[in-house]
């Protein structure tokens, strides 16, 4: 095979990987914005806002990851998770005792006359589906992030390639049509 074919192909494979990364860099990028602009403006929409730092619901140590976004629109994934997490999780373990919705429910069936069981079933139900919504939420806001590292990392790629692809074709076109590919075979020996 000739020097300058080997070049050319090698150097065309890396400008088609170039147009791939470049592609489906932008395919990132939009699910990124659109997951993004999703997850904000659903939580948006339910008009969440965080007990003020000084707060008398936040001040147990319990509550302490939730200070820092005191007073503030719940608007983020990340933000979706803490409220979830350290504001609903610790409530549902008063209300339910250290029990599970599944567990609470089980025993008021077993107790169908009992007002205050019921009451606190149906607290955990709305209280355990809030924090799956949120949590949900938070889930869908940590893959937009990675779409994004990863549209990053695609663009980079593609750089990389449109710049070894553009010097290989340079190369290819400085070498002679006459010039052989020399490849070293198992034993090769060359002289110094």
């Amino acid at each position: 095979m000739k020097r300058r074919t080997f070049d050319i192909l090698v150097s065309t494979v890396g400008l088609v990987l170039a147009v791939v990364l470049l592609v489906s860099g932008g395919l990132l990028t939009w699910a990124d914005n659109f997951v993004s602009g999703e997850v904000h403006d659903q939580l948006e929409a339910q008009e969440i806002y965080f007990p003020p730092e000084d707060s008398p619901a936040v001040e147990d140590d319990t509550y302490a990851p939730m200070r820092k976004y005191g007073g503030e629109k719940l608007t983020t994934g990340e933000q979706a998770e803490t409220y979830a997490n350290h504001f609903i999780g610790p409530h549902l373990e008063d209300i339910g005792g250290g029990k599970t919705y599944a567990q609470l429910s089980d025993e008021a069936q077993d107790n169908p006359d009992d007002e205050e069981m019921a009451d606190r079933v149906e607290q955990m139900f709305r209280g355990e589906t809030l924090r799956g919504l949120l949590l949900n939420a938070y889930a869908f806001g940590t893959m937009a992030q990675i779409a994004g590292i990863a549209a990053k990392a695609a663009f980079a790629g593609a750089v990389v390639f449109l710049i070894l692809g553009g010097l290989g074709l340079r190369n290819a076109a400085r070498t002679p049509d006459t010039e052989d590919l020399v490849l070293p075979m198992p034993g090769d020996v060359r002289e110094s």
